[in-house]
């Protein structure tokens, strides 16, 4: 099992994601090479996939979409993602609670 990189860059918390779409439906998966895996049930079409995926995890961290951005890689499926609002500590636990 591979642990999750987190950067803290001001207050916000960086993750790296590698995204899965056209998924059956959109989830988070286990942590692979540093990076969380995540299944997005839209295509990668007219930034659908990145939509589903900032959607996502903000229902699965419980915060509003508008504190996550994606830093880099908004065409690419590794992306950077930026979360403010969250502590390291609440970010691991909320996504300890998915069983990744």
């Amino acid at each position: 099992m591979s642990v999750l990189e987190v950067e803290q860059r001001g207050a916000a918390l960086r993750i790296r994601v590698r995204v899965k779409p056209r998924a059956s439906k959109s989830r988070i998966l286990p942590v692979r090479d540093g990076m969380l895996e995540i299944a997005i049930a839209a295509p990668p079409v007219d930034g659908e996939a990145n939509s589903e995926l900032i959607r996502t995890l903000a229902q699965t961290l419980g915060c509003a979409k508008t504190a996550i951005e994606i830093v880099t890689g908004a065409g690419s499926r590794s992306k950077l993602v930026a979360i403010v609002g969250l502590t390291l500590q609440e970010l691991l636990t909320k996504l300890d609670q998915t069983g990744t």
